[in-house]
Parts: C-alpha cells; sequence; structure tokens
C-alpha cells in the first residue's frame, strides 16, 4: 500500500487511463535498477579489492548489488508512486 495518503501527498483522485499500472511500473523499475546496481557493485568490489580480485568474488559483489538494489527501487516505487495507490491498483485491476 502506498504511503502517500499516510503522508498527505495524495487527493484521492484516479489516475489518467494512459498512466502504467503499479505492477508495470515496479517491473520497469526493478529491471533497469537490476542493471545499474549489479555494474556499480561490481565496480565497487574492484576498486575495494583491486590486486586481490577473483572472479567469483566480483560476481558474487554484482549479483547482490543486483538484487538489493533492484527490490529496494521496487519498494521505493511501491510505497511512493500515485499508481499504487488503492484505488488506482482497485481501477487497473477491474478494467476502468
Amino acid at each position: 500500500m502506498a504511503l502517500r495518503r499516510m503522508l498527505g501527498w495524495s487527493d484521492g483522485e484516479l489516475m489518467r487511463s494512459d498512466a502504467k499500472p503499479c505492477t508495470r511500473l515496479m517491473r520497469h523499475t526493478a529491471g533497469v535498477f537490476f542493471v545499474g546496481g549489479g555494474l556499480t557493485f561490481w565496480v565497487l568490489c574492484r576498486m575495494h579489492y583491486e590486486s586481490r580480485i577473483t572472479i567469483p568474488r566480483s560476481l558474487r559483489w554484482a549479483s547482490c548489488g543486483a538484487v538489493s538494489v533492484s527490490c529496494t527501487s521496487a519498494l521505493l516505487v511501491r510505497l511512493f508512486s500515485p499508481e499504487c495507490e488503492p484505488q488506482n491498483i482497485a481501477a487497473y485491476d477491474r478494467g476502468a
């Protein structure tokens, strides 16, 4: 459930009909940040270990970064996006 109503950012209106549904918005955001998180953590691993770097270690850092950053970004979209307010999710579920 979105935090927008509790924080007073919601006006309670339905989104436009051409807005993306919440699940698709979360999936696209997580996909972009999956790649970005993996690359960022791979670079951080290379900087941290310098000459002691190994392939399994760098892959482990990249995969952990990709998963954690994508999950975090999807959660933030779910909590703060207007498309993820309950009335908008209900409108998309019934096809309105």
